[in-house]
């Protein structure tokens, strides 16, 4: 068989591959070709047989014709693929409406802690968490919240039973286990874990049993926040929550702060901002007083700084505590805490 046998088979291979319609036929062909018996196997069987001058180049032939025959019946099977795969899909009627997939989207009060955590984020502070199931150590004592102070009372707070291997002995108040009623618990975790200077906030979900009504949940949100150094003031207190208060509320609010009383910092205040409604003016939402309560906040208490072994005359430090679902109801003019926690996606879908 000589070269000119070769170019007839090539030629051969053209016209039968043009010819073929069906992934059977296809394959019948690439044995006729490529099997252990085909055509192409025939010539490098027939290479030894020859003149030593004439095998490299009959050699070369063979080898290029078997690449084109590859070359052809790949490219075959991808046409024969795609025709496949119209002809599965010519009888669906593309007019018909698909089914939607829904994209997930954060929840609202996701959304609102992310924008205040990253607020203060900006500010230097860092974010940190801590464990919803606390020691009434650090949820009370620790803040200088005193045994007689009615949060304390099992009317206020979720304690936790304890366990069935105590040996009968009751725990003690540094290790009796509750629901923590507020974010506060990890100051004190942070606080001794830690030396100063640190500036943190802690948001979280707190426990309280209280009846759920349009304004109350024993379930909610709360951001808690405290900076403590050498050298804070109650000046840096106001211009730290001016900034968020500003950020979250807008630029043309303005800002009071009214005597208070919290256990753990003194002096404490209660922060106001201007109605976000009415501009100050005073409307329903307001209580006809132009304002909106939305955190408390104070200097931390002396006694909290010896709780966790800081020196109260080296060191000063400010903390505050905020509602998020207030927070959100406030920006958002909603008037119905529950509205978070029914999953109706009515609502959830308009943040």
């Amino acid at each position: 068989m000589s070269s000119v046998d070769i170019e007839a088979i090539k030629n051969q291979l053209g016209l039968e591959i043009n010819a073929v319609n069906s992934s059977q036929g296809l394959e019948e062909l690439r044995i006729k070709y490529l099997g252990r018996k085909g055509l192409i196997s025939q010539l490098t069987g027939m290479i030894p047989g020859l003149p030593q001058e004439e095998r490299a180049a009959f050699g070369q032939k063979a080898n290029a014709l078997k690449n084109k025959t590859l070359s052809l019946i790949e490219e075959k099977q991808r046409s024969l693929g795609q025709v496949s795969a119209v002809e599965e899909f010519s009888g669906l009627d593309i007019g018909l409406p698909a089914i939607v997939q829904d994209l997930g989207r954060l929840h609202p009060l996701t959304q609102i802690i992310d924008e205040i955590c990253a607020v203060f984020v900006r500010l230097g502070f860092s974010v940190v968490e801590g464990p919803e199931i606390e020691t009434e150590y650090n949820n009370f004592t620790g803040l200088n919240i005193p045994l007689e102070h009615p949060s304390r009372d099992a009317f206020d707070t979720f304690y936790l039973k304890p366990s069935n291997n105590t040996n009968d002995q009751r725990p003690t108040t540094s290790d009796r286990l509750l629901l923590r009623s507020h974010t506060s618990p990890v100051q004190i975790r942070a606080m001794k874990s830690q030396k100063p200077p640190l500036a943190v906030v802690v948001p979280g979900r707190v426990y309280r049993p209280d009846a759920v009504d349009a304004s109350h949940s024993f379930m909610f949100h709360q951001i808690e926040g405290f900076m403590v150094d050498k050298g804070i003031r109650f000046s840096d207190l106001k211009g730290v929550l001016e900034a968020f208060a500003k950020a979250v509320f807008g630029e043309d609010i303005k800002m009071r702060f009214r005597p208070h009383f919290f256990p753990f910092t003194e002096p404490s205040a209660e922060v106001d901002i201007s109605c976000i409604i009415c501009k100050g003016k005073g409307c329903s939402v307001c209580g006809r007083k132009g304002w909106l309560e939305v955190l408390g906040a104070g200097m931390i208490h002396p006694n909290v700084f010896k709780h966790v072994g800081y020196n109260a005359r080296e060191y000063t430090g400010f903390a505050f505590g905020m509602g998020v679902e207030r927070i959100a109801m406030l920006k958002y003019g909603i008037n119905d805490i529950r509205l978070f926690f029914e999953n109706d996606l009515r609502f959830l879908r308009q943040f």
